[in-house]
């Protein structure tokens, strides 16, 4: 008899919506890339876009953490640029995700956010 091997799958971070202030540059260049959080997950963040910039691109973020004054920084990846074409996008933002971000960071991230309502999807979910 053949035993099913069960692989291990990461939850999805959970995002919430905020308006925080950031700093968020392009490693490359040091160009300022946004200066505004849309969105904020322990995986990464949303943010409005004041420059352009690529998928791929590394870049070093810096805020501070919700509800508190302790100020968060990590390097980081954009994992999306959205254009704002869709009725649903709200305008143009950039998804990024978090490439190494500390134990401590994370959990003072973690603890802060969870007092934050979840944001609802835009789009429908296919099954």
């Amino acid at each position: 008899m053949r035993t099913r091997s069960l692989r291990y799958v990461p939850r999805r971070a959970s995002r919430h919506p905020i308006r925080l202030s950031c700093e968020v540059v392009r490693e490359r260049d040091f160009k300022r890339i946004s200066s505004e959080i849309v969105e904020l997950s322990e995986s990464g963040l949303l943010v409005r876009p004041e420059a352009r910039v690529l998928t791929g691109d590394e870049v070093i973020v810096t805020f501070m953490a919700p509800f508190s004054r302790i100020f968060i920084d990590a390097q980081a990846t954009v994992a999306r640029v959205i254009h704002g074409r869709r009725l649903t996008d709200g305008g143009p933002a950039v998804g990024i995700a978090f490439d190494d971000l500390d134990d401590v960071s994370l959990a003072l991230l973690r603890r802060h956010i969870e007092m934050l309502p979840l944001t609802t999807p835009n789009r429908r979910v296919l099954s």
